[in-house]
């Protein structure tokens, strides 16, 4: 993922980026099982905003929140940011509905994920 003929990371990889901050935070909170869980989330929408390009060595930091905690979907956002830079270099969102691993039929979001997700909600 080293930088594209303009001299930064291509775009399509601050998407990838996007799915690292969130999965790697279920994954921790113990909320995501991505070989046996029963329950997995399919990306159904996604849009980045870029600010400033962003370039390999750099360390990129990512901040995470929830926007929306519905039934069966939870929308993601995502600021990305060079390391100690207070301005985000992009910031973006997804969807994801969660789904049944074999039948990819929507699911209530196991109480697990809701538990850990929680935090991320902004304040009513």
């Amino acid at each position: 993922m080293d930088n594209d003929v303009y001299g930064h990371v291509n775009n399509v990889v601050y998407y990838s980026w996007f799915d690292t901050a969130v999965n790697g935070y279920l994954i921790e909170q113990g909320a995501l099982d991505i070989h046996q869980g029963d329950t997995i989330g399919l990306v159904i929408e996604t849009q980045c905003n870029y600010f400033a390009p962003l370039a390999f060595p750099q360390t990129i930091e990512a901040g995470l929140r929830v926007a929306r905690l519905g039934g069966s979907s939870v929308r993601y956002e995502v600021g990305l940011f060079a390391e100690g830079e207070a301005m985000s270099a992009a910031c973006g969102h997804f969807v994801h509905v969660y789904v049944g691993r074999g039948d990819r039929r929507p699911r209530p979001l196991p109480q697990k994920l809701r538990q850990a997700l929680q935090p991320l909600c902004p304040a009513a």
